[in-house]
């Protein structure tokens, strides 16, 4: 008989010990998944923030690169990059923008362009520019640089941010 009981318990451990070790490795495939899952949702945040800011920098060069030879392609540069309140109003205004800029002869290009998140939620950001932009005319041919500062909200729409309202900001 004790053959026989000592057989039984050497069943039995071998069986513990592949529970336990079948135990071991489910919690592992957990902990490698979940972590995976943190990595991912960081990965994406990060990317979405580089997005924001990459979309309010293209907006704040848009609004300052502006040559009243080519006014509706730049109107049409900033329109692509805005959406809901932004876009009707520079839609409702483009004749008006057109003609002041055709009117002066305006022509302003940028340098320095600096933007960073201020706040980013799932899909609506808010974001700082700072860029300097130097506007010529027929009566400043050489222009002056001045410093601008725009603080831009966006909305996510698919894929792609785009600017729903910006203020100037002194």
């Amino acid at each position: 008989m004790k053959v026989k009981d000592e057989g039984a318990r050497g069943d039995r451990a071998a069986r513990i010990t592949t529970l336990a070790l079948g135990a071991l490795v489910a919690g592992l495939v957990v902990a490698v998944v979940w972590v995976g899952l943190v990595v991912l949702d960081k990965k994406g945040d990060a990317e979405d923030r580089a997005k924001a800011v990459q979309a309010a920098r293209q907006m704040g060069v848009n609004l300052m690169t502006v040559d009243h030879a080519s006014a509706q392609k730049d109107l049409d540069r900033m329109l692509s990059g805005a959406t809901g309140d932004l876009k009707n109003q520079l839609a409702t205004q483009s004749k008006v923008f057109i003609d002041s800029v055709a009117k002066a002869q305006t022509k302003s290009t940028v340098s320095q362009v600096d933007a960073a998140v201020v706040s980013i939620d799932g899909d609506s950001a808010e974001v700082m520019v700072s860029l300097n932009g130097m506007v010529t005319n027929p009566k400043v041919p050489n222009g002056v640089t001045r410093p601008y500062r725009y603080q831009m909200d966006l909305t996510k729409s698919g894929d792609r941010w785009l600017v729903s309202k910006l203020e100037m900001v002194p």
